[in-house]
């Protein structure tokens, strides 16, 4: 059984918008809006930081990247840069996660069996124990997750001209906030992920695709600090972290 890793990286990161001189360097700011996965983290690439946890992990047998065409050369560079030549491919991206995941998914010389894991590029902070426990599950089960329970009380809201209005309150035994990576055999997400652009569908994570095929999906426990950085003050936030794991 081999294990591969897929970490879209095709987003434009929008919400990361306004410029950002303390995180991102002038040889990596293409012009247009700052990617998240570029931006700098204690000095190194935020996608340089994924790349590393996956490829700690003895386990994962190639790690394959999706960007947009236009960033391509400069993710080889990278890569070579970084010392992950031979381990790391890189591959076009597409227009939305869900094509970018299939464009990867089909460039795996992989079995029905092996496990595939997708984790988001822009949470660098991933351990290789939860990379490890998300395979066993997967392995287990076919498909999992990586999950928090929800701390916050979950309210469902009907949206109106005038703002939200709470229709009901969720318990919050029912509720985890995905995370990733998120893993599943490679013939049920390659089938999974086909049958739903064939069919029009657009998933918000790979596990809503499976959840669509009827699958069910065990939860491993994830952590705060395995957070996405989608604004600019994550980034602050991921280097507290980040030095408070290397102290």
């Amino acid at each position: 059984m081999h294990v591969f890793a897929i970490l879209p990286a095709a987003g434009l990161g929008t919400r990361m918008a306004g410029p950002q001189p303390k995180h991102l360097s002038d040889k990596d700011s293409p012009p247009g809006p700052p990617a998240k996965q570029f931006l700098s983290l204690d000095g190194v690439p935020i996608l340089i930081h994924s790349l590393r946890a996956f490829a700690a992990v003895e386990r994962v047998t190639a790690i394959y990247v999706a960007v947009r065409k236009s960033e391509m050369e400069r993710v080889d560079a990278q890569v070579a840069e970084y010392g992950f030549s031979g381990r790391v491919q890189v591959v076009e991206g597409g227009d939305t996660r869900q094509e970018s995941v299939l464009h990867a998914l089909n460039a795996l010389p992989a079995n029905p069996d092996d496990v595939v894991l997708v984790h988001d590029a822009v949470r660098p902070l991933i351990d290789g124990a939860t990379i490890d426990r998300t395979i066993d599950a997967v392995v287990e089960h076919g498909a999992a997750i990586v999950g928090l329970p929800a701390i916050d009380t979950i309210k469902q809201v009907e949206r109106t001209a005038h703002g939200a209005i709470i229709t009901s309150t969720i318990p919050r035994e029912f509720i985890v906030q995905a995370q990733t990576p998120q893993g599943f055999r490679f013939g049920l997400l390659h089938k999974a992920m086909t049958d739903a652009m064939a069919e029009g569908f657009l998933g918000t994570d790979e596990a809503s695709v499976i959840e669509r095929a009827g699958v069910p999906v065990a939860v491993v426990h994830g952590s705060q600090v395995n957070l996405k950085i989608t604004q600019p003050g994550d980034l602050e936030l991921a280097e507290f972290y980040l030095h408070q794991r290397d102290r």
